[in-house]
C-alpha cells in the first residue's frame, strides 16, 4: 500500500482506514463510524460537515480510533494529526 498520504484527501484517508480497520473482517469501532463517514465527504480538513468543524470531526474521530493499530493506522493517525495542528 502506498504510505504516501500527503497528496491523499481526507476522503481517500478515509477510504484507505475502513480497508485497513475491517482487513481480515474486523469492524470499526462503533464510536469511529460516524466520523469515519463524514471524512468520506471531506477534501480537505477544513471543510465543514454540516455543523461540524473538519478538524473536530478529525479529532473524535482520532478519540475513537484507539482500537484501530498496525502500520497504516500509526502512519495515518499522524499524518491526520499533522493537518489539524494549529487549525481552528
Amino acid at each position: 500500500m502506498d504510505m504516501n498520504l500527503t497528496d491523499k484527501s481526507v476522503s481517500q484517508i478515509a477510504g484507505i482506514i475502513r480497508a485497513d480497520w475491517t482487513q481480515g473482517g474486523k469492524k470499526v469501532y462503533f464510536g469511529a463510524v460516524p466520523y469515519l463517514d463524514a471524512m468520506r465527504s471531506m477534501d480537505k480538513v477544513t471543510d465543514d460537515y454540516f455543523a461540524d468543524s473538519g478538524p473536530s470531526v478529525i479529532r473524535y474521530f482520532l478519540a475513537n480510533a484507539t482500537t484501530w493499530k498496525g502500520e497504516v493506522a500509526r502512519a495515518v493517525k499522524a499524518e491526520l494529526n499533522k493537518r489539524i495542528k494549529g487549525v481552528y
